[in-house]
């Protein structure tokens, strides 16, 4: 699809990996970025516009499509980690809170703006998903069942959406250098090559980013036996 004079709905887009979208975006020649978040006032980027979003609020949701609507590109980025949740042991309010935001809340944008991506054209709807899609992670297993969920999603919006002309692009990455990867010293992509590839995705509409090496092993290896040894 043709970035140059589109308008697009970036969630999470007040800072990492979603601020780093919108900055693409608007490299590559977008006329208008919404950036959503909780707090509108944390979008600190002059050239967004701050958009009310918490994606666990179907209010606030529908809200921001009354107010976008004239998107023709929607970036699911917003999530949490939900680490709090341990594989053996304590509450599984992490986790919960990780299926809220990164799957259900991804599915409730998608619902709202697919019809508005049917209206102007059809467009592209991006997922930011992860290497965790594809394999349990023990460290944070509530996150990795949230991702694992939302690529199932990602492929069914991709199916669902085909005859409107909506573009469904799932990006996956290992760990990138933002605040939710700070616990970690791994070899961490940065936001903006993340950022970059997919906008290049867009352009060349292609449904997949693989955005790191790591990531593009592990898709590899999934035709593989099952194993216990740690995938990253």
């Amino acid at each position: 699809m043709d970035i140059e004079g589109s308008v697009a709905l970036v969630t999470g887009g007040n800072r990492g990996i979603g601020r780093a979208f919108a900055r693409a975006l608007i490299a590559h020649g977008a006329a208008k970025v919404y950036a959503g978040a909780r707090d509108p006032a944390s979008v600190v980027d002059r050239d967004v516009i701050p958009l009310r979003l918490d994606v666990t609020e179907p209010e606030e949701i529908a809200e921001a499509a009354a107010v976008a609507g004239d998107v023709t590109i929607v970036i699911n980025n917003a999530g949490i980690g939900g680490a709090s949740t341990k594989l053996l042991d304590g509450a599984f309010d992490g986790a919960r809170q990780a299926m809220e935001v990164n799957y259900f809340g991804t599915w409730a944008v998608s619902r709202a703006f697919a019809p508005i991506l049917a209206r102007n054209g059809g467009g592209a709807l991006v997922n930011m998903l992860s290497v965790a899609s594809w394999v349990g992670q023990p460290l944070f297993p509530g996150y990795a069942a949230a991702k694992a969920a939302q690529w199932s999603l990602t492929d069914a919006l991709r199916q669902g959406l085909h005859e409107q002309g909506t573009l469904v692009v799932g990006v996956h990455a290992g760990f990138v250098d933002t605040d939710l990867s700070a616990w970690t010293d791994s070899p961490k992509i940065s936001a903006a090559d993340v950022a970059e590839q997919t906008v290049r995705a867009l352009a060349d509409d292609r449904v997949e980013v693989l955005a790191d090496e790591e990531t593009r092993r592990v898709k590899a290896a999934l035709s593989q036996p099952p194993s216990a040894e740690p995938h990253i």
